[in-house]
């Protein structure tokens, strides 16, 4: 690079001529300083034998100046070399340095730089000394005088020093371009330090990276070897490579715009891969120029748990979409993953279900802690807000006739992306990522509320208690599509397991196309609307005849939810009421809107007990108002269950005769004892002539269902008397027969033989 010939800038003051000695200074070489033009104690000296042309001195001030009265610019990027010829003739020998004098843009002086350097002594007459400089923006080795930015020109040339009295000789002064010396000859980048920087790691070297971005104009930019401290908020436009690293204050923000990918921080902060990623996430919620953080496949080593919001503390509310994809999260080992465990008493009123008050020691208790309790907590009840100057504590979702004062555990997970402390984040994605929880850390905590956000094709690997958690509404509208659970806890049986894949409180969740092994619970959910299908995910334990585990979780009454599609593999489907304060029913829908469709279910070595659908209400009266179970189907291999779906009447109770709108039809089953069906076909045999037949459902009517209608009666062969007389009757039925309440009578005009088809229902 030379500037000379590239640009054709003028930089070379002219040779020393009997006629132009009015261009050069015996001052500083600004306008109207005294020049060697006429001056007695100067002349031209054509002849001489080493110089040919050049400027005789008689030595008489104190520091005698001569300075080019031209203005040789400084430019960014370009180094120039003074130098001089000089020799001493006779008299007092003096000593001789380059100096310069240095103007800014408004052709100021610029004082605080360095404007000349050590003399060398002349010793002997007739010799020649070349002392030269190196004078240019940057800070780097070989330099002489660093002027950084501030300078756009200067006034160049050479000092006499020493003792007055001594003549001396001085060849032309040279200023040429050297920039060559430092940088290569073809470039395609502009150095930082070129425009400032200095690399110390305490000097702010921000507006030195933002100049040299100005001055890129496409090329790449280099951060070359050293340490540079950003003080503020720095932003990059153009490519970057990284040999030197940076260091910056938690709220400056670093957005590099055309080299936003993980692996390109994790060069700038020196190889914290941790640090690198807070701060590509801070400027990936602060900068509209790229909607993606790209992890570059990366493994990204994380020793404590990562708080989303304190690395962009400048956001508590987001909500544009941003994405983070394509790497690894992996959690080291340490003590930062245990989870915080506190107990406090607290006072509880039904009338205030979301809200524990009176809460000893409520400072200690964290959001986002998982609440139990000996009485009426449900499962996957999170924290929600803590008001420690109110001493009260609320919660993601009521509980269920809890007593008014008891003592509460709260435990806080810790996981490796948390999001609790955003008010809100709307349409956040995380795509393509593997959590490595190493069977200690939590993946994924949401914030408290949020909108349609979205998790794709990401791996949850052996999480030690939670994978994915809502402490509240951010998982409205959630989208969880092509993940992958794997669970530690494969070699406990499943009531010994504690870890839970799933858990959602809002509404309109969709979770598609997953699959998930060996967890307590694939998917806790308490909102309505949800969307269940294609999943695979399968519970089962190593001991014969074993407990299973609730797959799915469906913790509210009309839940207007679709599970259709998946393979339940060991596991079953649990539609409960646990977290109502008010749990009896009284009025209203009751339990409603829950659709099981197509899905394949499958076990193993389970008890005769266990069944695929387990209805359990907690409160008393309860009903299903709208259940649709089709299309499934129910195999068990090794031994046989008795029946598919089943009441858990643990704590609650039903109200069978007022079961409405439930569809069981369609369904295989294999090795399972009794195929329930609603409407219930029966194949009646009368064999024995009677006046009232009497149909056993057989115990097929699902939940072991009262026998409430009668849809049809279709006799199958000819009806005749005891005389074997052809009659043309029609029965009446008779519904809720038996002690069970399970049986119908077709009831004759007289005495009858014969088959019938009757069609049954155990709903109104």
């Amino acid at each position: 690079m030379n500037k000379a010939i590239t640009d054709g800038v003028v930089f070379m003051p002219p040779a020393f001529t009997a006629g132009n000695l009015g261009q050069f200074s015996r001052g500083d070489g600004i306008p109207g300083s005294a020049t060697y033009a006429g001056y007695a104690n100067a002349a031209f000296e054509p002849a001489d034998q080493d110089f040919a042309g050049c400027l005789e001195i008689l030595k008489t001030d104190g520091v005698q100046k001569l300075r080019y009265m031209g203005q040789t610019p400084i430019l960014p990027g370009c180094y120039l070399r003074v130098s001089a010829k000089v020799k001493a003739i006779s008299g007092a020998l003096p000593a001789v340095r380059i100096a310069g004098w240095a103007g800014d843009a408004n052709e100021n002086a610029v004082t605080n730089v360095t404007l000349s350097t050590t003399p060398v002594d002349l010793t002997t007459y007739g010799e020649v000394v070349e002392v030269s400089a190196i004078v240019g923006v940057g800070s780097r080795n070989g330099v002489d005088m660093v002027w950084g930015t501030q300078p756009v020109y200067g006034h160049f040339g050479i000092d006499l020093t020493g003792q007055n009295g001594g003549i001396v000789r001085i060849d032309d002064i040279v200023i040429e371009d050297v920039t060559g010396v430092f940088l290569r000859d073809m470039m395609n980048w502009v150095d930082v330090r070129d425009y400032g920087a200095i690399g110390d790691g305490v000097t702010d070297d921000s507006a030195a990276f933002e100049a040299a971005d100005q001055a890129a104009n496409g090329r790449r930019i280099l951060v070359s070897a050293g340490t540079y401290h950003l003080a503020s908020s720095t932003t990059l436009d153009h490519r970057v490579q990284f040999e030197g690293t940076v260091t910056m204050p938690d709220a400056a923000i670093f957005s590099l715009t055309k080299a936003f990918d993980l692996p390109t921080y994790i060069d700038a902060f020196g190889g914290d891969e941790e640090l690198a990623f807070k701060k590509a996430l801070q400027s990936l919620m602060n900068n509209a120029d790229h909607e993606s953080l790209d992890l570059g496949g990366r493994r990204v080593s994380i020793h404590s748990p990562i708080d989303v919001q304190a690395a962009v503390p400048n956001r508590t509310t987001y909500a544009q979409r941003r994405v983070i994809r394509n790497g690894q999260l992996r959690a080291e080992g340490s003590s930062n993953w245990n989870p915080d465990v506190v107990t406090s008493q607290a006072t509880y009123a039904a009338n205030n279900p979301w809200v524990l008050t009176n809460v000893s020691n409520v400072a200690n208790i964290q959001l986002g802690s998982l609440v139990e309790g000996p009485i009426g907590v449900g499962r996957e009840i999170y924290v929600k807000e803590v008001n420690v100057a109110a001493q009260q504590v609320t919660l993601s979702q009521p509980l269920s006739r809890a007593p008014t004062t008891q003592t509460y555990t709260f435990t806080r997970f810790k996981y490796i992306l948390d999001f609790t402390g955003f008010e809100r984040l709307n349409v956040f994605e995380l795509e393509g990522l593997e959590f490595q929880c190493g069977e200690e850390a939590s993946g994924l905590v949401l914030p408290r509320l949020g909108t349609v956000n979205v998790i794709r094709n990401c791996v949850f690997n052996r999480p030690g208690h939670r994978a994915i958690t809502s402490i509240g509404d951010g998982c409205q509208g959630m989208l969880i599509d092509l993940c992958q659970f794997i669970s530690h806890e494969g070699g406990l049986n499943p009531q010994d397991r504690q870890s839970v894949a799933i858990t959602c409180n809002a509404n309109d969740v969709k979770i598609r196309n997953c699959r998930a092994s060996q967890f307590r619970h694939f998917a806790v959910l308490s909102g309505t609307h949800s969307i269940i299908t294609g999943n695979h995910f399968f519970q089962g334990g190593g001991v014969a005849g074993g407990p299973r585990t609730a797959g799915i979780v469906i913790n509210v009454r009309a839940c207007n939810t679709q599970i259709s599609g998946n393979y339940i593999d060991n596991a079953f489907i649990e539609w409960t009421n646990e977290r109502e304060p008010e749990p009896d029913h009284t009025g209203g829908f009751g339990f409603a809107g829950l659709s099981i469709t197509n899905n394949v279910m499958l076990s193993s070595d389970v008890s005769t007990s266990f069944s695929y659908i387990v209805w359990r209400p907690v409160g008393t009266g309860h009903i299903i108002n709208g259940l649709n179970v089709s299309g499934n189907t129910f195999r068990v291999v090794g031994t046989s269950i008795e029946r598919a779906e089943r009441i858990d009447l643990s704590q609650g109770s039903v109200l069978k005769s007022s079961m409405k709108k439930i569809n069981f039809v369609g369904n295989t089953h294999h090795n399972v004892t009794y195929a329930t069906s609603n409407p219930l076909v029966v194949d009646h045999d009368q064999n024995t002539a009677a006046s009232v037949w009497e149909v056993d459902t057989g115990n097929k009517l699902p939940f072991e269902g009262f026998a409430l209608n009668v849809d049809s009666v279709v006799t199958t062969s000819r009806p005749r008397n005891a005389s074997n007389v052809t009659r043309n009757h029609m029965p009446y039925t008779q519904t809720r027969i038996g002690s069970n309440d399970d049986r119908v009578q077709l009831i004759w005009p007289e005495d009858m033989l014969g088959d019938a088809n009757v069609t049954i229902r155990m709903d109104k």
